[in-house]
């Protein structure tokens, strides 16, 4: 456990603002807050954003609502049996029916839930040190609401379904210049000693089976 608290401090300064996009139940939050970092936690699911309220630490803010394209209202599909793979994505979703993993997830409830921009939220708290995005397939649209580029961002590789990740990409080449490493699995550290260019990225995509392990891709933005 106290693994990722010190990937997180040797990722970042006490202090550092960050954005838990897609907080769930709140883990990376609390790993962050306890490196010293200033977190903004968004989760709009219930029951996590309940649940959210009344455990987080004080000095954690917590925003109950998606990240997306614009300030609006959308409708979620929602798993009851697997919740953390409710998702707001379409191509996700369409491409989810036949892909490695989900055989057994079925998208039986609608929830409506507030959507807010990552331009709003920082109008209203700062320019974050890093923006943590776990959105089950929406990270595109999360990105198309921030319209300036962030130090440092991470986000889901499925290897079943690598469209989603080439277009995140792409528009991570838009905001600026990155470069990437990876977290396979939950093992608090990056897979590669040194930031590899976007084509070094791919090539490490196209190698996955759509047996693979899912990975975080985290992007620093260069100088």
């Amino acid at each position: 456990m106290l693994s990722w608290r010190r990937f997180y401090s040797q990722l970042l300064e006490p202090g550092d603002l960050v954005i838990d996009v897609g907080a769930h139940v709140g883990s990376k939050t609390r790993f962050m807050n306890s490196a010293g970092l200033k977190v903004i936690a968004l989760e709009p699911q219930e029951p996590f954003a309940s649940f959210l309220r009344k455990t987080l630490p004080n000095q954690v803010s917590f925003i109950q609502a998606a990240a997306g394209e614009k300030n609006q209202n959308l409708t979620m599909a929602v798993s009851s049996k697997h919740p953390t793979v409710s998702s707001l994505g379409k191509l996700f979703l369409d491409s989810a029916e036949s892909a490695k993993g989900f055989e057994n997830v079925s998208w039986d409830r609608e929830q409506l839930v507030k959507v807010v921009t990552l331009d709003s939220v920082i109008e209203q708290y700062g320019v974050p040190n890093y923006i943590k995005i776990d959105v089950e397939g929406y990270e595109l649209q999360v990105l198309n609401g921030l319209s300036r580029p962030v130090k440092m961002i991470s986000f889901e590789f499925l290897p079943s379904i690598p469209k989603l990740t080439e277009n995140v990409l792409e528009r991570l080449s838009q905001l600026g210049n990155y470069r990437f490493n990876l977290v396979v699995g939950e093992k608090a550290k990056f897979q590669w000693s040194n930031w590899a260019d976007k084509a070094s990225l791919q090539n490490w995509m196209s190698s996955q089976g759509s047996d693979s392990k899912s990975a975080d891709i985290f992007a620093k933005l260069e100088d």
